[in-house]
């Protein structure tokens, strides 16, 4: 009794998984024939665990190779299930916007810390650095960018795109930005409930023309809450940078912002916290370091929670001043200030490179290399 692999495959085209519909040649169930004088063994992969499926199946193939091959053939079928990873239905993912490479949260536990002087300057020094750069303000009830970036009185321009009207982000110093105070009266309170603030910045997320961007920096409102959960839902969030000042009383809600991005069902990287007004130096004395709200809270916090420290920002007059004037200190090249800041934002994206690298890329994640920004080794 001479017995061909092809009459054994024939006979098997003839037969469809229980529940599935799929067949068991076509679609790639059967793994392994294998042949010895009278005698087929026959692999089979199935996604159905249920012994019906397993015993329906098996008696399937018998028959189909006695009644079309021989019905004298010494049949084995080994059924294998095939392991599907279990998703975890709990796990906040956010969609992927076209041409937007790496999305950066800038977080703070608590308000007051600067963490809205902290992300434009580091827009800034990421425009200088070569880098496509945008800003989201995030900041639904303190919005502060249109006044940082001296544009507090621009209004975002519209333009049909494929037939969509889309959102064109006003644009300074190499930074495209949208802001809710765009669309607000500077006198005027945002008095939201979550759901409408949320509505809002899917708005100005989705229904924007942001174009090419390698960094888009979302600066977040205080601490931890609705807005949060809206954009890591919205957005695939490549890491977050929580900024937090030395003292006890910031650490200890820095702390709880640290461990929100690294809740189970959330999982964003954390790249690091940045220590701001790390310590004051006047002026007139800028060799003298006064450590009014402590010293290194916030570098020893990060040791203690295992993450990246990004350095300490200084509290000098200028910073203010050039925040209240629309020009962000790290433009003024050359100074004290634009160096901290360059510091700061070359760990930063040190640590999104060592992100991307480590774990496996999302549509969101495309900047492998330093390119455009070559001094970001540590000098």
């Amino acid at each position: 009794m001479k017995i061909t692999r092809t009459a054994i495959e024939n006979a098997l085209s003839s037969i469809s998984l229980p529940g599935s519909g799929k067949n068991l040649m076509a679609d790639n169930v059967v793994k392994n024939i294998n042949i010895f004088r009278d005698e087929v063994v026959v692999d089979v992969e199935t996604d159905n665990p249920t012994l019906q499926a397993k015993k329906k199946t098996e008696a399937s193939i018998l028959k189909a190779i006695h009644e079309q091959v021989n019905e004298k053939i010494k049949i084995k079928v080994n059924i294998f299930v095939k392991v599907v990873e279990k998703k975890d239905v709990n796990l906040i993912k956010g969609k992927p916007i076209e041409g937007i490479q790496n999305i950066i949260a800038i977080a703070s536990g608590k308000g007051g810390v600067g963490k809205s002087t902290v992300t434009a300057n580091m827009a800034v020094s990421l425009s200088n650095m070569g880098f496509m750069v945008g800003v989201l303000d995030a900041d639904i009830y303190g919005p502060s960018m249109p006044i940082m970036f001296d544009v507090a009185g621009e209004r975002p321009k519209a333009k049909n795109i494929d037939g969509v009207s889309k959102m064109i982000p006003v644009e300074n110093f190499g930074v495209k930005l949208l802001s809710i105070g765009f669309f607000t009266k500077p006198d005027q309170a945002v008095i939201w409930r979550g759901p409408m603030a949320a509505k809002a910045l899917n708005q100005m997320i989705f229904d924007a023309e942001w174009g090419e961007l390698d960094f888009l920096l979302i600066d977040l409102p205080p601490g931890t809450g609705d807005i949060h959960l809206s954009i890591m839902q919205s957005l695939p969030i490549t890491g977050a940078v929580v900024v937090s000042t030395p003292q006890a009383v910031a650490l200890a809600d820095a702390k709880k912002g640290v461990a929100m991005f690294q809740q189970k069902n959330i999982q964003v990287p954390v790249l690091g916290i940045i220590e701001n007004m790390a310590y004051f130096t006047p002026e007139e004395l800028a060799e003298n370091k006064y450590y009014i709200f402590g010293k290194s809270g916030a570098k020893y916090l990060a040791e203690d929670l295992e993450i990246p420290f990004l350095g300490e920002l200084p509290l000098i007059q200028s910073i203010r001043e050039a925040g209240d004037m629309g020009r962000p200190a790290a433009m003024q090249e050359q100074t004290v200030v634009a160096t901290a800041f360059k510091e700061v934002t070359r760990a930063v994206v040190s640590e999104v490179v060592q992100r991307n690298e480590k774990i496996p890329p999302t549509e969101a994640i495309k900047i492998t290399t330093m390119a455009g920004c070559a001094a970001v080794t540590n000098q």
